[in-house]
């Protein structure tokens, strides 16, 4: 992957775009197949899926079988080469309210801090995300209007659904049109076919079903086949010929998925969605940007008119300032990161107050469970596409309208069942249904309980309050010099009611399989519950409003107090649906950037 260092860089770009991921990556693509001089900066080391993907190591021959640790969370072949849960020399902070302690019972504060999830490399964390693509709908727009929580969002799902076709047709998502309550149809002919549900999740769907619970394919950011390159580029780029040459270029060389190595290892052949392997090629086969990596943006510029001027980081690998300019400054880093940008730029574009309000993430629930049904399966292949083939959206909207629901808001549940290659903990606790054995026995017990257990996770909205938001530290400062965030967080008897009745509905659906959870439903909120952030769909902090009073940046991501300066990420988001928030993310940033670009050619920018 080309990049620059900071001496050979432009004095000048039209556009400085901070971060690479799916925010910057849509940022820069849709401003550099137009035509703008971009330059993007990563604070990451650069990053080649084509050749860096660990695709066909087994778990046998990496350390501890690839199990997780603490530099690799997620395991020893996760795409996360530099970053995770913790980032040397990069701390954050955490503060709880000290009169709720022991208000939660045991646990309760390790499931009220915040924890904070960072990828240091090119795309950031379009390398390792699930890849699960849900659209908002129309409720989830207008969430205030409907039960009287929260806010409204300035937009509705019409201003944003061509921009969900134009994202999904570019990065390849696969799925199915169901005509579900607020669950949106993607225009004809956009979605990619549905692979087959695995043996598991047709039964999970069948047994589910009487329970009134619709388990359909989910939406997922895998090819199924290969994207139609001569069509396709037409439509997303009408009347443009070099966008369309160059994307058809592009579009070539990403090749179907063949259902063999986990999606979170990365994608030699581009089958999956990754920044550095749709976004940034064709942006930069135009010539038209550059990547700048291992530079960690901490400020932005102003000159004396308040207009932004340029972003000033620090290249990892000498230590030294440096500062790039541009006319337009385009914050992408992710929620809190540009949060953390505009605070350290002495409070920019917080005349509200609201930078690093608000913050949200999805509420996370999960139990795993064994279903006798799917003992002894012969061999087969259930490899897939490295993650759920189904889901269940959300369902009870009736029920909430009769009041007979404790929460408002709502959420999903996926599947995970797969008979993957074997890890260090794909039989820990067999012994919990064999009563220990050894031997031949041992190994004729695996076979038999391989492939019988799932793993069902529900996402849920929360709704955002004054409670929960980042602020910078007033005394800890990173190994560059530049103050951390400090973050707050409090769930409300929403969040944790909606956790509860997750445990007990995934509970439901294993007993209507026939078989039980592995560990009891927890019943009590605050202990079903997961930590804030760890879901990783962190939104929020730089809301987008109708007014600069209460809002930090305008329906287009622009700050209402500095007109060349835009927020791209998931800080815009007024609210946070059950919904995974990255095709939102990438349909927003896309509509933020051609209005950039018509606000340039009138001169406006």
């Amino acid at each position: 992957m080309p990049v620059r260092t900071a001496a050979k860089t432009h004095r000048e770009y039209d556009v400085v775009v901070v971060g690479s991921g799916a925010a910057g990556g849509q940022t820069a693509y849709t401003l550099a197949m137009a035509g703008a001089k971009v330059v993007m900066l990563e604070a990451g080391r650069s990053y080649d899926p084509t050749t860096e993907t660990p695709m066909f190591q087994t778990s046998a021959n990496a350390p501890l079988l690839g199990a997780s640790t603490p530099d690799k969370p997620f395991g020893f072949h996760d795409a996360t080469v530099d970053g995770g849960w913790t980032v040397p020399g990069e701390p954050y902070m955490t503060r709880s309210y000290p009169e709720d302690d022991g208000k939660w019972g045991e646990g309760g504060a390790w499931n009220r801090n915040w924890v904070w999830w960072r990828s240091r490399m090119l795309g950031g964390r379009t390398n390792h995300w699930g890849r699960i693509s849900l659209r908002l709908g129309p409720y989830d727009f207008q969430p205030r209007s409907r039960d009287g929580l929260g806010f409204d969002w300035p937009i509705g799902y019409e201003d944003i659904a061509d921009y969900y076709d134009k994202v999904e047709m570019l990065i390849g998502v696969y799925g199915t049109n169901e005509g579900l309550e607020n669950t949106p149809d993607s225009s004809p002919g956009v979605l990619l076919p549905a692979p087959a549900l695995r043996a598991g999740e047709q039964l999970a769907r069948a047994r589910a079903k009487k329970l009134g619970v619709p388990i359909i394919p989910v939406h997922r950011a895998v090819l199924t086949q290969q994207l139609d390159h001569e069509t396709i580029p037409a439509k997303l780029h009408p009347g443009d010929a070099r966008a369309q040459r160059l994307l058809a270029d592009a579009m070539k060389q990403r090749l179907a998925c063949f259902w063999a190595t986990p999606c979170g290892r990365g994608c030699a052949i581009k089958a999956t969605y990754q920044s550095p392997a749709v976004h940034l090629p064709p942006a930069l086969a135009s010539g038209d940007l550059d990547v700048i990596s291992d530079a960690v943006a901490w400020r932005v510029e102003t000159g004396a008119d308040g207009r932004a001027t340029g972003v000033v980081y620090i290249d990892r690998k000498t230590g030294k300032e440096e500062r790039v300019r541009g006319r337009v400054i385009a914050l992408a880093a992710g929620a809190c990161e540009s949060a953390r940008i505009l605070l350290n730029s002495e409070g920019l574009a917080n005349s509200s107050g609201l930078v690093g309000r608000y913050l949200m993430d999805s509420v996370g629930s999960s139990l795993r469970g064994q279903i006798p049904a799917l003992e002894g399966l012969p061999p087969h292949d259930e490899d897939g596409a490295g993650g759920s083939h189904a889901y269940a959206p959300w369902w009870l909207y009736g029920a909430q309208r009769k009041g007979e629901l404790d929460f408002a808001r709502g959420y999903h549940l996926e599947i995970d069942q797969a008979r993957g290659m074997p890890g260090m903990w794909t039989f820990g606790g067999l012994e919990n249904y064999t009563g220990g054995s050894y031997g031949k026995q041992l190994k004729e017990d695996a076979r038999r309980y391989y492939g019988s257990f799932l793993w069902i996770s529900g996402r849920g909205e929360m709704i955002p309050n004054e409670h929960t938001y980042c602020e910078l530290d007033p005394s800890t400062k990173d190994r560059y010099g530049i103050p951390v965030l400090r973050f707050h967080s409090r769930w409300s008897e929403h969040e944790l009611g909606q956790a509860a009745h997750m445990q007990k509905t995934i509970a439901e659906i294993y007993a209507a399989m026939g078989g039980a959870p592995c560990t009891p439903p927890r019943t009590e909120g605050i202990k079903a519950i997961d930590p804030p952030g760890a879901i990783i769909h962190e939104v929020g902090t730089t809301r987008m409003g109708k007014t600069a009073k209460d809002s930090v940046v305008n329906q287009w991501g622009q700050c209402w107090d500095v007109p060349n300066l835009f927020v791209t990420d998931g800080g815009v988001f007024v609210s946070n649906a059950d919904k995974n928030p990255t095709l939102t993310i990438m349909a927003l940033a896309w509509r933020s950037a051609d209005y950039m670009l018509e606000e340039m050619r009138k001169g406006n920018l």
